[in-house]
Formats: structure tokens, sequence, C-alpha cells
């Protein structure tokens, strides 16, 4: 499914979210040390309201590549 079919539907299915939470995860991990992210989807008037709450306890380190 390309990506204007998926922003005119009114709901994620439960399998995008699982998928979308697996990869905002592994996200966050390479940013914080994290051992959980919760997300969620919501539809807005205006599209799409995204939140992404996790507890980190220390910011990582970046390195320059």
């Amino acid at each position: 499914m390309n990506a204007e079919n998926m922003l005119r539907r009114e709901e994620m299915a439960l399998r995008e979210k699982e998928l979308f939470a697996r990869d905002v995860r592994r996200t966050a991990e390479e940013y914080f040390e994290t051992e959980n992210a919760e997300v969620d989807v919501t539809r807005t008037p205006n599209g799409y309201s995204v939140c992404i709450l996790l507890a980190a306890k220390r910011i990582r380190r970046l390195k320059n590549i």
C-alpha cells in the first residue's frame, strides 16, 4: 500500500502499528538508553497525531561518521 492511500485511511491496522512501534524503539535505542517506547497514532481533523513516549536512563554519545 502506498503512502497516499495510508493517509486516506482512518486507522492503522494493528500489525502496522506494531511494525511502526518496533521501528521507533530501534531508532530510540540509537539515541537513548531505554528499554521501552510507547507509540500512539490518533486521527485528527488535520491528519494524525503521533505520540511517542519513552523513559530514558541516559542520552547516548553520538559519534560523527
